[in-house]
């Protein structure tokens, strides 16, 4: 009895010790809404979210008219241009291609303000 006793106290100390979970963890699909790198980190590849994160790291609509509809085909070769010699190889648009050029924007690219 008093070895379940101190087990059972050593369990509760360390539950009370634990980290709390993360609820700010965005739901499948939706961008998270903490500011900065932790947002783009928990966007869903493909989402309008992700298109805007790629639009402000490149600068791909800076200027452009008509403005280019992200995702579409121009604005993919836009991307494929920006990115010069990094350029994923894989079919612009693809979800391979997406995420190369996540990966490379992430690790490759100076963070963006």
């Amino acid at each position: 009895m008093r070895r379940l006793a101190t087990s059972l106290s050593l369990a509760l100390l360390l539950t009370a010790c634990s980290p709390a979970p993360d609820t700010t963890a965005a739901a499948p699909g939706h961008a998270a809404t903490a500011p900065g790198p932790a947002a783009a980190t928990a966007m869903v590849l493909g989402s309008p979210g992700w298109y805007a994160w790629v639009d402000r790291k490149l600068g791909i609509d800076s200027g452009a008219t008509p403005a280019l509809q992200p995702g579409s085909a121009a604005w993919n070769r836009r991307v494929q241009d920006k990115l010069g010699q990094e350029a994923p190889q894989s079919t612009p648009g693809s979800p391979q291609w997406q995420q190369s050029v996540d990966a490379l924007l992430r690790t490759r690219m100076p963070p963006s303000s």
